[in-house]
């Protein structure tokens, strides 16, 4: 047997070519890399899911479901039947894949629907859409900012994100998290720059917490600076009907980009996209690189994402009830005495610090017959260890009220709890 990103092949399946000698240096030198991250505590190892994305689902290995409580399924709508049924009816009408770039052949009419539809969620005059939005935040910094400009990026932002912004020949700086006094230090000193940018997560995926938009808001009017939003953790259940940051906190039309993504509430496929003006759609469709040169979105993914929409059109009841959700099992965790991160968010990082008890906690909550994934060095820093609980709307009462028992079980066993 040969162990292969933590599964387990039959080798006979596999067929071996020699390696060159380089390669073979190479390959140690990587092995060695390997065994110091188990060493540490850090190894992360994939479940293999043999079901589709829900509350219930099986793992390899396993005979019994497992509640699952660690998927970006905020809403539940992964599994949705209309959902579905409009993935498959597409994947009828539309084929498997339009096997191009969206300026070439590979634009359907319900590309355009689904942006037209993405746009008038958001409130924003035009939407592009993108296989990703680690595509969406790699293709816009670099049109919109040069060397005369100056970017100004949360330090905690996603890794899609800093990336993007690496990409761009803009003078750049980081401020510390969520601290105005930072940003506004650094606001002042770069009044020189032809334009200045502060980026920033809406919700801040690793530690549950929200950016302080109003503060932003003040300090970008005072400074003459634009605002950019990255929305994929917050849009389709946070705020009073989903609509994300800026809906919590009242300030709708705050921000002047958003970016988020299909992949996480919006059905829980794949693709990402950008909001803002007519104009910077129109220059991202001529000058974006991942959007000039990545294929389009398959059909049954926008006729999926397309529903969702249609869906909370309609109604807002799975936003209230993911707020429901969360705010009993944040209440019931505290009150056991668990330190729970963040802001009142669907993701709820329960904070062990440790990372060998965090990975030893994940392994026993699994015996009890609930997923949750442990985090820790390089996603989040070391002595940040935590177990992230994220919560949906397809939760029910009972399912979130076993996994807090399993919770306090597994924490007195290994003394986290009294």
């Amino acid at each position: 047997m040969r162990l292969v990103d933590s599964l387990v092949i039959p080798v006979e399946t596999i067929s071996v070519r020699q390696s060159s000698s380089a390669a073979v240096a190479v390959n140690q030198r990587i092995q060695g890399e390997l065994d110091n991250i188990k060493q540490a505590g850090l190894w992360k190892t994939e479940r293999v899911i043999t079901t589709g994305q829900n509350v219930n689902v099986g793992i390899k290995g396993r005979e019994s479901s497992i509640l699952n409580f660690c998927a970006n399924n905020y809403l539940g709508l992964a599994s949705h039947p209309e959902v579905i049924e409009a993935g498959v009816t597409a994947l009828r009408d539309y084929g498997a894949g339009v096997a191009s770039v969206r300026f070439i052949c590979g634009t359907q009419d319900q590309h355009m629907e689904l942006e037209s539809k993405v746009a008038k969620f958001h409130g924003r005059e035009s939407a592009i859409l993108y296989p990703s939005c680690f595509d969406a935040n790699a293709g816009l910094f670099e049109l919109i900012c040069g060397p005369e400009d100056v970017i100004l990026s949360d330090e905690l932002n996603h890794a899609s994100i800093i990336d993007g912004i690496r990409l761009t020949k803009a003078r750049k700086y980081r401020y510390k998290h969520k601290d105005m006094k930072d940003l506004e230090r650094i606001l002042a000193e770069t009044q020189d720059g032809r334009s200045r940018l502060i980026v920033t997560d809406g919700v801040f995926s690793m530690d549950g917490n929200v950016c302080p938009l109003p503060e932003i808001k003040a300090l970008a009017d005072k400074y003459s600076a634009m605002i950019f939003l990255d929305e994929c953790h917050a849009t389709g259940f946070f705020g009073k009907t989903g609509r994300g940051t800026e809906e919590f906190f009242e300030m709708e039309g705050s921000a002047d980009i958003i970016n988020s993504t299909l992949g996480k509430a919006l059905g829980g496929a794949s693709g990402g996209y950008t909001v803002g003006s007519q104009q910077l759609v129109t220059l991202l469709r001529q000058r974006s690189r991942p959007y000039s040169f990545s294929n389009s979105l398959p059909p049954p993914v926008v006729a999926c994402a397309s529903k969702v929409f249609d869906l909370l059109f309609q109604s807002s009841s799975l936003v209230d009830k993911i707020n429901d959700n969360t705010s009993r099992f944040r209440n019931l965790m505290t009150s056991a005495g668990f330190t729970i991160s963040g802001d009142d968010h669907a993701i709820c990082p329960v904070m062990l610090l440790d990372e060998k008890l965090n990975l030893e906690f994940a392994e026993r909550m699994l015996t009890e017959g609930v997923l949750v994934i442990p985090l820790s060095f390089p996603v989040v820093a070391r002595g940040k260890a935590r177990i992230r609980v994220q919560i949906s709307a397809a939760h029910s009462t009972e399912d979130i009220d076993r996994t807090v028992a399993a919770f306090v079980k597994v924490g007195r066993e290994l003394g986290v709890v009294q």
